[in-house]
């Protein structure tokens, strides 16, 4: 996902979103603050016809109803714990299960559509901030719930690589829709990318592959918590479920593809889905692997020719190797078409200052970190858009023929380019 700026015709990409990687505990709760907490940006958005319409169209609007009322019967915070892991692991599952074809449609909205997630995510999210349960529950460990809720119903605890020599082990991430004030209608195609290839397994020319997938939220709070470190962190490390490859994905130009070369340490402050912003270097959060000096720049391992000369689908790919650096000395940005020259300051990095390029920062420097020796890196994808006559966001549908059509063309291209990608692996 980017922005094009004009001045300095920064990309600044956003991408897959992340939760507050706050540690719940099953001590008993103490006494404390247990008034409901006040709504989010993003859970305030819900009340839209447009979220209720994807909600009801989908089947979707089930889940949240159901998590409020079992809420109701919770008596204890062990119990809530319980009952926030089992619900937010099943409606991930129920996404996965729904775009890959399997049990009821809900509804007659399109099966690969990734917005029921994001919108019934936020309506579970929304019953726990308003729960007033029967014993203390303090902001801290209402937020702990929270946070729960965010790792199991992305995905991020259910990464789940085989073992074997046999079989490629492969980790992918998707984004959540976002810039949802200028169109609340959005979809983003990394994360419908993410819920069609998780738990699938492919034939490669190495033998078989095994794709697991989490999303990430477009929030700079959740990243500078450690959620991609966290998520990542358990199938970098050294032992028989280590991944082989990884990929982060997520939106990018109109009407191509780009493996991004070169990614920055720099957020440029754009709102994120909270209307956030930040304008800082990447904070790298404490407690994980990481590089000494902090890089500004990390590199993909991705096999970028491989990639770009392949038939892979109905978009072209490219090589994407521009970034904008401070040069050493200087102290005015400048584009650079080659990639970034030594000793400079990262300002954006082929996938822009957003949160895109920042993840593909952090895992690559995770993986830089850890010395994991394999191919991984970024792919921006296209940008994913309505048809001719419905682009509108105040009198527009919410899906068309040709916005539907666009958003499988770009996760078979995906597909493809995973697919390549992991049968390079020896």
């Amino acid at each position: 996902m980017r922005r094009i700026c004009a001045r300095l015709g920064v990309l600044t990409a956003t991408l897959l979103v992340c939760t507050p990687l706050t540690t719940a505990t099953s001590a008993a709760p103490s006494a404390g603050d247990d008034a409901a907490a006040p709504l989010t940006v993003e859970e305030r958005r819900l009340a839209g016809a447009v979220p209720q319409e994807i909600l009801r169209r989908s089947g979707f609007d089930v889940p949240a109803a159901e998590f409020a009322r079992q809420l109701e019967g919770v008596r204890t915070y062990d119990r809530a714990e319980r009952l926030v892991d089992r619900t937010g692991g099943r409606l991930w599952q129920r996404a996965v299960d729904r775009v890959q074809g399997r049990g009821p449609a809900g509804g007659d909205l399109s099966r690969d559509d990734d917005r029921p997630l994001y919108w019934a995510r936020l309506g579970m999210s929304k019953a726990l901030r308003e729960w007033r349960p029967d014993f203390p529950l303090p902001e801290s460990l209402r937020s702990a719930l929270l946070a729960r809720l965010e790792r199991t119903s992305r995905g991020q605890d259910s990464i789940d690589l085989p073992a074997g020599q046999r079989i490629k082990r492969v980790v992918v991430t998707g984004f959540d829709p976002f810039q949802l004030d200028a169109d609340v209608r959005r979809s983003n195609p990394s994360g419908a990318a993410a819920l069609a290839l998780d738990g699938t397994t492919v034939r490669t020319e190495s033998g078989q592959a095994r794709i697991e997938t989490a999303v990430f939220p477009v929030r700079w709070a959740d990243f500078a918590d450690g959620t991609v470190e966290h998520a990542l962190l358990p199938h970098f490390r050294r032992g028989p479920h280590r991944a082989d490859m990884f990929t982060t994905i997520s939106q990018g130009r109109a009407g191509r593809f780009d493996v991004e070369r070169f990614n920055g340490a720099w957020r440029g402050g754009y709102p994120d889905n909270a209307n956030e912003s930040r304008t800082e270097t990447v904070p790298v959060p404490a407690g994980v692997p990481t590089v000494h000096p902090q890089p500004q720049w990390t590199t993909t391992s991705l096999p970028y020719e491989k990639i770009v000369a392949a038939d892979t689908g109905d978009f072209p790919v490219y090589d994407n190797t521009a970034v904008t650096e401070i040069p050493a000395g200087a102290s005015e940005p400048v584009n650079r078409p080659d990639g970034p020259t030594s000793g400079s300051t990262a300002r954006a990095g082929g996938g822009g200052n957003y949160l895109s390029n920042e993840i593909a920062y952090r895992a690559t420097l995770l993986r830089d970190a850890v010395r994991l020796d394999v191919p991984g890196g970024h792919l921006h994808t296209p940008v994913l858009q309505f048809g001719a006559g419905n682009t509108d966001p105040a009198t527009g549908t919410v899906t068309d023929p040709d916005f539907v059509r666009n958003r499988l063309a770009i996760t078979a291209q995906v597909r493809a380019v995973v697919e390549l990608t992991a049968g390079t692996l020896r």
